[in-house]
């Protein structure tokens, strides 16, 4: 099968370089490129991109700025092929990504995500294990893997703490054109996107294998929103709204999960510190909120 890895831009041009040469240096060339550009104010990334004359890689850069959601919706009409990847234009494919994931789609074809293994790196390229990566590997579902899951059991492992890594997922196309993200979250419209794809029934398939490398930097939109709390703000909104959907669904496990949302809760507290050094008294506020409220 061909893979289709569409690459939102919008950020630091050496992490750029690095990210569409891992894409570059896969074992199996059954892949395209598409780098959608939200109008990044340095132009160079683009010209740069456009001048290594490979026909496989697209580039497109917007009119104007559709913002985080707005533009993972407009790589995904612009995804041709069966399945794709929203990969960031700072993580880096493993060489052997597209084959992988390949032969897990060939061996679980009704699978409408599939998350395979990752690697953590900082800004620098250094494979790290920070705290939540090692929380995230704690939570994932223990089986003989690649492992197939779907249902109440994996909505509530997912609410409990969501172990998934979004720009590593392989989205079956025509699923996320069905549901869509949700403009008005930033850093955690995966999550939100996941509930509606599992409360219909979808399915995803786990696996052990590493093969993407997750860049966790302080630059990162993920990064910063958690300690000025926005992060937060837009977690309570969603597990409040799981909570009352999955009960509609006689889902009383994964409500409770929701309503509870442990672990969130102690990624607010952990936060908290780093809020009082930066005197963010609204900060301080909503993560206080959250993390006790």
């Amino acid at each position: 099968m061909t893979l289709d890895i569409l690459m939102p831009f919008y950020g630091r041009f050496d992490h750029f370089q690095a990210a569409v040469r891992s894409v570059i240096a896969q074992s199996d060339p059954e892949w395209r490129l598409v780098i959608v550009d939200d109008v990044y104010p340095d132009t160079a990334p683009g010209e740069w991109v456009q001048s290594i004359g490979d026909a496989r890689i697209v580039y497109i850069r917007n009119e104007r700025n559709l913002g985080v959601s707005g533009n993972f919706d407009r790589c995904i009409e612009l995804a041709t092929a069966e399945r794709c990847v929203l990969m960031g234009c700072d993580d880096e494919l493993l060489p052997g990504y597209v084959a992988r994931i390949a032969e897990i789609a060939a061996h679980f074809p009704d699978a409408d995500l599939i998350q395979p293994g990752v690697e953590v790196i900082d800004g620098d390229g250094v494979v790290v294990r920070p705290l939540g990566d090692r929380v995230k590997a704690w939570l994932r579902p223990k089986a003989p893997q690649p492992l197939q899951l779907a249902g109440e059991e994996l909505t509530s492992s997912l609410l409990r703490g969501n172990w998934a890594y979004f720009p590593s997922v392989c989205w079956r196309v025509a699923t996320v054109r069905r549901f869509g993200f949700r403009r008005d979250l930033q850093v955690v419209q995966d999550l939100a996107l996941m509930m509606e794809i599992f409360r219909g029934g979808g399915t995803l398939v786990l696996d052990d294998v590493p093969v993407f490398r997750y860049r966790r930097h302080g630059g990162s939109v993920s990064s910063y929103t958690a300690v000025d709390g926005r992060r937060f703000q837009q977690e309570r909104t969603v597990f409040a709204e799981e909570a009352e959907r999955q009960a509609s669904l006689g889902w009383r496990k994964a409500a409770r999960v929701s309503r509870a949302h442990l672990t969130s809760r102690l990624n607010a507290l952990l936060q908290l510190p780093k809020a009082v050094l930066a005197r963010d008294g609204a900060g301080i506020r909503v993560l206080a909120r959250h993390t006790f409220g």
